[in-house]
């Protein structure tokens, strides 16, 4: 499939820093550029992250993101010529909680990155974002156009470490930025590589699998009276390997075209509802997963769905869109890391 945007060569990828890559998206994004022989520096502080999700192959420091000087360091010793920065905060729930941390992780930290980049001459900056920022949404599917209108602290700190590097990019026109919005990331590699190992889960899918492996009584389903058809939450997942291998792609746009600032939708383009996600599980695993009804969280919206640009812009060929693959996965890798403790 040809992309729109303008792509460098795979083979002329320069030495890529990955920060977060001791976390779910950014390990599996840490393996999709060492399955390419591409150098690989890992940048996590390990506060939410775990050191055996570092693939072997990558170079692993441990360290904020924003620490301007240390990153600077790891730039001019390892050449590195782009940056996927994955470091970041992600509940909805934590954020309403807690919102002063999450404008100093997520916006605070990726400024103190940025300057680095543009210190040491760095092409590419690709950060992870969400489809928080959209909030409740305008339409569904929601595509790239939608306002800007997020309805929690999560959803704003991404939008503002957005508007902020769109600015720094039409200063600078040195740097290209791409800013993916995640919709749902499900799944694990499908060679069991790395998956989810969160230290406190809050994703329906590793919810749902740790009930289904013993280490969680039952899951509780927040929400039965949404305006959907089954009055759950209805969300488009997208494989956690997929995702990974569209970074690469916007890495390859980002440093075929200096001074371009690029926001995209990463999602499938059709939902699940929580629900219908049980029930998929329940096929892969043959068992039931007990579960609870609860209220609404605060901060949550109804349905989140993509429509995406990235296919065609990138010419991304998503190979796991399926959902009983995706959760078929995401149990696997929860028996497997339950299973070497």
């Amino acid at each position: 499939m040809t992309s729109i945007l303008p792509l460098l060569p795979e083979a002329d990828l320069p030495p890529v820093l990955v920060t977060g890559g001791a976390g779910y998206i950014g390990s599996h994004a840490a393996l999709a550029l060492i399955d390419r022989g591409i150098r690989t520096v890992v940048l996590d502080d390990l506060s939410t992250g775990s050191r055996a999700l570092v693939p072997p192959g990558a170079i692993f420091v441990a360290g904020r993101a924003g620490d301007r000087a240390l990153v600077e360091e790891l730039i001019g010793e390892h050449g590195i010529g782009a940056i996927l920065h994955f470091a970041a905060r992600i509940s909805v729930e934590e954020s309403v909680a807690n919102p002063a941390l999450y404008y100093r992780e997520n916006v605070a930290e990726t400024l103190g990155l940025a300057e680095a980049a543009l210190a040491r001459g760095v092409g590419a900056l690709v950060l992870s974002s969400t489809a928080a920022v959209y909030g409740n949404g305008a339409g569904v599917p929601l595509a790239e156009v939608a306002p800007v209108a997020p309805i929690n602290p999560y959803g704003w700190s991404k939008a503002f470490a957005e508007r902020m590097l769109a600015d720094l990019v039409a200063a600078n026109r040195h740097l290209s930025v791409a800013c993916p919005r995640y919709f749902n990331v499900a799944g694990a590699d499908p060679a069991l590589r790395a998956g989810q190992a969160s230290r406190h889960p809050h994703h329906l899918i590793e919810l749902a699998c740790h009930v289904l492996t013993g280490q969680r009584e039952r899951l509780t389903i927040f929400g039965r009276d949404w305006p959907t058809p089954d009055g759950t939450g209805v969300r488009d997942y997208v494989h956690v390997s997929d995702l990974a291998e569209a970074h690469v792609l916007l890495l390859r746009a980002c440093l075929a075209d200096p001074g371009q600032f690029h926001c995209l939708n990463l999602g499938y383009g059709r939902g699940a509802s929580v629900l219908e996600v049980l029930a998929a599980l329940e096929r892969v695993s043959g068992q039931a997963i007990a579960r609870v009804d609860g209220p609404r969280r605060a901060g949550d919206p109804a349905v989140l769905v993509a429509a995406s640009n990235a296919r065609a812009l990138l010419g991304w060929q998503p190979r796991f869109a399926d959902l009983d693959a995706m959760v078929g996965h995401a149990l696997a890798w929860e028996r497997k890391r339950l299973e070497q403790g």
